[in-house]
């Protein structure tokens, strides 16, 4: 959802087989150098999640948005995203259109508003946070139909 990079995704590849799984195409795409992950993990990364019956949602898809965006939140509530980071990524990508983001976005709004030192940063900061837990203990869509990228 160019949310990370291909970078990014080798080295998720290399988590995963560190951490146990292991698939021929996850190798594959785990012994990508950075040069080469750029032009092959989009190849590679839908033949590896299928390998590991994970669902792959197509880019567009109302259900690929609302992963992606479950997914900041968890990032965010794991403390790998500060809560401005969250809605300003969010509200960047998705502006005021997705029902889901549309709390973040007014946020987002509010952040903007605010000068640094202000004591209503911390409110803020609370109420995203909140609106994260929220996302991120939401069910999961059923998975979009996927085509094969070739």
């Amino acid at each position: 959802m160019g949310e990370i990079s291909a970078s990014e995704v080798v080295d998720s590849a290399c988590d995963a087989l560190v951490a146990g799984l292991d698939t021929p195409t996850l190798r594959i795409l785990a012994a990508c150098t950075r040069a080469e992950a750029d032009y092959d993990v989009h190849d590679l990364l839908p033949p590896a999640l299928a390998e590991l019956g994970l669902t792959l949602h197509p880019v567009g898809g109302a259900a690929g948005q609302e992963a992606a965006v479950r997914a900041l939140a968890r990032r965010m509530l794991a403390g790998e995203l500060k809560p401005w980071e969250l809605t300003f990524r969010v509200h960047r990508r998705y502006g005021h259109e997705l029902s889901l983001t549309e709390r973040l976005a007014e946020l987002d709004d509010a952040y903007g508003m605010l000068e640094p030192g202000d004591e209503a940063i911390a409110q803020v900061d609370a109420e995203v946070t909140a609106e994260a837990r929220r996302l991120a203990a939401h069910p999961v869509p059923p998975a979009e139909p996927t085509a094969s990228p070739r």
